[in-house]
């Protein structure tokens, strides 16, 4: 188990309007305000989206199993922000919702906002944290400076 220590920085607000690309758009936002590490929460609609629900096969590396959503879908989610090899690197989980259908999984892609996307983005400070490509799993993983004996 690896970790790291810090506290919380600033706290945002963001909305993100109808017909903007929310995965876009947040990256944007956090870039530009120089977020290191931190979480955003996150509620609102989508017109369409790619969710990536789970390995077509639980294999390693996974195949992802993606599904397409369109028509408004109502979606909660949360992230995490770390450093990358091209910046920060948001890895996005939510779950979506129309009717009695649902899904969760990780929004890759593409995610056209319905209405409104309403953001809580926390950054936090004293994190030493990068997110890299993990040999043994082929997915990009947290890696921490401190580690649980």
């Amino acid at each position: 188990m690896q970790y790291s220590e810090g506290q919380v920085g600033r706290v945002f607000t963001v909305r993100i309007d109808d017909g903007e690309d929310f995965l876009r758009e947040i990256q944007r936002f956090v870039t530009a305000m120089n977020i290191r590490c931190g979480t955003i929460q996150f509620l609102g609609a989508v017109r369409s989206a790619t969710i990536v629900t789970g390995p077509k096969e639980p294999v390693i590396p996974p195949a992802p199993r993606g599904e397409e959503i369109f028509g408004g879908w109502e979606l909660l989610g949360f992230a995490t922000i770390y450093p990358g090899e091209d910046g920060p690197s948001i890895h996005l989980h939510t779950a979506a919702g129309k009717g009695i259908r649902s899904l969760a999984g990780c929004l890759r892609e593409k995610a056209e906002v319905y209405l409104v996307i309403e953001a809580i983005v926390t950054e936090f400070v004293g994190i030493t944290a990068k997110r890299l490509p993990d040999e043994k799993t082929g997915v990009n993983l947290p890696v921490f400076d401190r580690t649980l004996p």
